[in-house]
Formats: structure tokens, sequence, C-alpha cells
């Protein structure tokens, strides 16, 4: 990929970025503390215990799913400044354009994509 489809992929990439901090610091109680925040969420005494555990373990899977997402877009950012983006990570091919401007912050190739996700699935 050249340096100029790199550069227009950049600004997607930017703005995800930002839109995953601010969902992450929203989560984890904008300026509130951590600790504060989940106190407030979690610390109804009437709720049943299978329902604050329940809704616990979503806040955490969501704020573990944003964290990826948000490593993966720092990653892509970094491949562009590398001069590496829009190669795949794993065999080093070509990442199709399509693929990439569905998912800017792709790092494989979809034959090496799905590779990895049938490896974690059979671990």
């Amino acid at each position: 990929m050249d340096t100029t489809q790199a550069a227009a992929l950049r600004q997607p990439l930017l703005a995800q970025r930002s839109a995953l901090l601010a969902q992450l610091a929203e989560q984890r109680g904008g300026v509130i503390g951590r600790a504060e925040a989940a106190a407030a969420h979690f610390g109804q005494p009437e709720d049943p215990p299978a329902q604050l555990a329940a809704e616990r373990d979503l806040v955490f899977a969501l704020d573990e799913r944003e964290t990826a997402h948000l490593a993966a877009v720092d990653a892509a950012l970094d491949r562009i400044e590398a001069g590496t983006y829009g190669e795949c990570t794993d065999c080093g091919t070509e990442i199709s354009a399509a693929r990439l401007h569905a998912t800017p912050e792709a790092a494989r190739c979809v034959h090496c994509q799905e590779k990895a996700e049938q490896h974690r699935r059979a671990a």
C-alpha cells in the first residue's frame, strides 16, 4: 500500500481511537475513579447477587473488548508511521484495499486471519 492510501486511512483510525478512548473513559467512570464508579454501579443492595455478577461480567467483557480494539487501532497507526501498513503481519503479503477500508485496523490478510481464528477456537 502506498503512503497516500495509508494516509487516507489514518484519519478514520484516529477517529476510532478517539471514540474508543471516550467509551473506555465512560465505562470506567469518567471523571470519578474506577473504584467509585464500580461501587456506584454494582452497590445496590436490593439487586440479586446473580444479577450483580452478570452485570459486572458484562462490563468487564466490554472493557476488555474495547481495550483490545484500541490496541489494534494503535498498532495500525504505528504501522502507518513505520511504513508497513497494509502488509500482513504474519505472512508479509499485501492486505487487500477492500479489507483495509472495511477494517482499517486489520493486521492480517484474510487467509492468515482465518488461520489465527481457527487456532484460537482450537485452543
